[in-house]
């Protein structure tokens, strides 16, 4: 009796394909390299955020065994999600050998829960009869959905799942080196201004407490890096009993309408004016952002950077865009950034974005030090500041 034998064979750069040699040459479903399948993630991704359809991500983990057994477990599941991948899904390697995933774009939003269920129904009831060994009890099938969930109310922020952002856990010598010399920097930096600042912190605290009952420092709970919320310092500028649903309001309206008001009346600042909320000290800590200089000491614990995007409220994420989400994910917030520095309240949300991820995504300690050399002079002159 002829045995069956399959094996992985290599072809071109950026595909696999199972061949059977029982028959010859038996094409089975090609799968992307896992360079090329992590590339097609974020690809499909940008076009989700494009098309506002849904993307759902299927990742098949087999169960550590043998050679034989892992071919042939691989086979299995290629073929079961053969059934599923149609014209648009994109069939690869996650983490080879064990990893297969498949992502199946332009799902209706509306239907994404019944598309999961179906999903891994098909999956599994295509699996089992192609293997006589349990595979199907042993398979884990995890799914993730893209634009995720948006977050609940409150300060409860939940984790991205990085598996959907491939390009966030790419840890390249370079990017580690800057990490490290820029944690430097915040480090070393932040301690020196803090003693330097020291007087002006006793001076300021001072005019705080006079100027309107409550306390010192004002804590709020902000997003950080990787959607991790963490407690920021300010000097507090308002009344102690100020009722926060105006700027939850203010946010909404900033987010959603500031470019459509931009465009009926320029130039436009997008601020809140004649706020009765705000001290007088308040105003004028405001104006010259002197009200952030207790965000060294979130610089120095490593919550914050020196520059970086603004790190927004918990609330605020309710009202972004998934491509908006990029913000918090690609670097991690700071005391100052390009848009402190550029446009500050004069420039639109979505402008407000595009120049965050601009910095993300082409950072360096020669930007930052020019982003902290142009800052003072924002300060004092306190253009667009709220």
């Amino acid at each position: 009796m002829k045995h069956r034998t399959t094996e992985i064979e290599p072809i071109k750069d950026d595909w696999i394909v199972m061949r059977d040699d029982s028959n010859g040459t038996e094409p089975y479903p090609m799968l992307l390299e896992e360079q090329f399948f992590k590339q097609a993630i974020m690809r499909e991704r940008k076009r989700a955020d494009r098309s506002g359809l849904a993307m759902v991500m299927v990742l098949v983990e087999l169960p550590q065994c043998s050679m034989e057994r892992k071919v042939s477990g691989n086979t299995a599941v290629m073929n079961a999600l053969s059934v599923l991948t149609s014209d648009v899904g994109i069939l690869g390697w996650f983490t080879p050998p064990y990893v297969i995933g498949l992502i199946m774009p332009d799902i209706d939003p509306a239907d994404v829960g019944g598309a999961c269920d179906r999903i891994k129904s098909t999956v599994k009831s295509a699996v089992t009869p192609q293997s006589n060994d349990g595979l199907a009890r042993r398979i884990s099938i995890k799914l993730l959905v893209y634009p995720e969930p948006t977050v609940s109310s409150g300060a409860q922020v939940p984790s991205p799942d990085l598996a959907l952002y491939p390009e966030l856990s790419t840890d390249h010598v370079s990017i580690s080196k800057f990490q490290v010399l820029k944690r430097g920097m915040d480090i070393v930096l932040s301690s020196m201004l803090l003693l330097l600042f020291l007087p002006v912190f006793a001076f300021i605290a001072v005019f705080v407490k006079l100027s309107s009952p409550g306390p010192v420092f004002f804590k709020q709970i902000r997003v950080g890096h990787l959607m991790k919320p963490f407690t920021m310092y300010k000097f507090r500028s308002m009344h102690a009993t100020a009722d926060h649903s105006v700027h939850h309001d203010y946010v909404s309206w900033f987010i959603s309408a500031s470019g459509q008001a931009q465009a009926e009346e320029n130039p436009t600042v997008f601020k809140l004016t004649n706020d009765t909320r705000i001290t007088p000290i308040g105003r004028l800590l405001r104006r010259t952002s002197l009200d952030e200089l207790p965000q060294f000491w979130n610089v120095l614990i490593g919550d914050m950077s020196l520059v970086g995007p603004r790190p927004p409220l918990p609330y605020e994420l309710q009202q972004y865009k998934p491509w908006h989400r990029s913000r918090v994910l690609e670097a991690k917030p700071g005391i100052t950034g390009l848009w402190q520095v550029v446009g500050r309240s004069r420039t639109t949300f979505d402008e407000m974005v595009r120049l965050d991820l601009r910095y993300a995504r082409t950072m360096s300690l020669w930007s930052d030090i020019k982003i902290l050399l142009t800052t003072p002079a924002a300060m004092i002159t306190g253009k667009g500041a709220c």
